[in-house]
């Protein structure tokens, strides 16, 4: 399971850097979250940020059913594992939505 989880966390991180400076504005601006689901969601709703939001995820998508495949796993028990790693992994002023489906802000 280790392994598995590195490679969720190497997928994630690999991603173009283009996108992944776009990823981190959107993050600090507050304008997406991670959520549990393994997927970011938006927090606001202009053109640019669900632009941003669908592309992260089909790429994330990609990943997660290529993990799956190669570890013999469904999609969306990879998607879950990445999900609750990438909302712990959360920097403090970052959003990430909760269990009962709230935004919040990370503050450590």
């Amino acid at each position: 399971m280790n392994r598995l989880k590195r490679l969720i966390i190497a997928a994630i991180l690999l991603s173009p850097s283009a996108l992944a400076l776009t990823l981190d504005e959107g993050r600090q601006q507050g304008r997406v979250g991670e959520t549990l689901s393994g997927y970011i969601a938006p927090r606001t709703e202009d053109k640019e940020t669900q632009a941003l939001v669908e592309a992260i995820n089909q790429g994330r998508r990609a990943e997660y059913q290529r993990i799956a495949r190669e570890n013999r796993l469904t999609t969306d028990g990879v998607a879950g594992i990445a999900g609750q790693k990438l909302v712990e992994r959360a920097l403090p002023g970052e959003y990430v939505r909760g269990i009962n489906g709230r935004w919040f802000k990370k503050v450590e």
